[in-house]
């Protein structure tokens, strides 16, 4: 996608595993990665690693905060649900002009530029997008405890939900739910883990499952294929058709590939651009509407 880089703004995109803010410096993105910034599972931590990313940048191009802040930003957010946590952001952070959204509009700006299609955004969290006769909808997005189907904490809490189930002896036992069992001692230990553990830390057995899957194991080609199931429902709700492009994205987004319809792995596109790429696009358009 087009970027304008003589165009002043800030770009933050933030989620479950990561935050990173950027703008455009010399003709080219300059961005900061910091850490976690879910603000609706911890708000303070959040803004924090903004705050914290955005210092860092301004460090970096050696500006004042009237230089740096004067600029227009947008912000986009995994856990903005609705108007009082952005006004809360709004008053948190020192951006002169600011637009907030959760993350979904810029993740689907970044993988389809402005073309048609549909995306499965399945990092941490989840959701889904669609851009349809110049429409854009969104599904799912809701969070760990009520959503996040297909996402990476999903598939890594029920591939633990198997690893108990075979010790109850309701499913067999697989190279993948041994595995889980010995990580954490145990059937008492995963529990125990599962208790206290962050979306996040949870997320991180995804890789597990996905490295089982792709050796055949039957717990993780099932659980892999669950979690596709939903996808394929979700997209098509959305309004796919056969033909029209699908972006796996997220960081076990494009493990679901293998197990979709046929119809739908044909259309399996790589995304043109990132949700940061997304989220500086729609800051661009941002300031621009604050110049006409």
């Amino acid at each position: 996608m087009d970027l304008v880089s003589d165009i002043p703004i800030l770009a933050i995109d933030g989620g479950g595993t990561r935050c990173r803010v950027a703008c455009m410096a010399q003709g080219a993105p300059l961005s900061i990665e910091t850490g976690s910034a879910n603000v609706s599972t911890d708000f303070q931590g959040g803004v924090q690693e903004i705050r914290q990313g955005l210092e860092v940048l301004r460090a970096r191009l050696g500006e004042t905060e009237t230089e740096f802040y004067g600029r227009a930003g947008f912000v986009g957010l995994a856990g903005v649900t609705g108007h009082e946590i952005t006004h809360r952001l709004r008053s948190e952070l020192p951006i002169a002009r600011l637009k907030i959204a959760d993350d979904r509009p810029a993740a689907l700006r970044g993988a389809l530029a402005e073309a048609e299609g549909v995306l499965a955004h399945c990092g941490t969290g989840s959701f889904f997008g669609a851009h349809i006769a110049g429409q854009l909808r969104f599904v799912g997005g809701w969070g760990p405890v009520l959503g996040d189907e297909a996402s990476a904490q999903w598939i890594g809490r029920a591939a633990m939900n198997a690893a108990l189930a075979s010790v109850d002896g309701l499913v067999d036992a697989s190279d993948l739910t041994q595995l889980l069992l010995n990580e954490h001692g145990g059937a008492a230990g995963l529990v125990a883990f599962a208790a206290q553990a962050t979306p996040a830390e949870i997320g991180q057995c995804a890789k597990a499952v996905t490295q089982a899957d792709a050796a055949g194991d039957a717990v993780a080609r099932q659980v892999m294929g669950q979690g596709a199931s939903h996808i394929s429902t979700m997209l098509t709700q959305l309004g796919w058709r056969p033909g029209m492009a699908i972006c796996l994205t997220g960081g076990i987004g494009p493990f679901f590939a293998p197990h979709l319809p046929q119809d739908m792995q044909e259309s399996v596109t790589a995304p043109k651009g990132t949700p940061l790429d997304g989220a500086l696009s729609l800051a661009q358009e941002f300031a621009q509407e604050g110049m006409q």
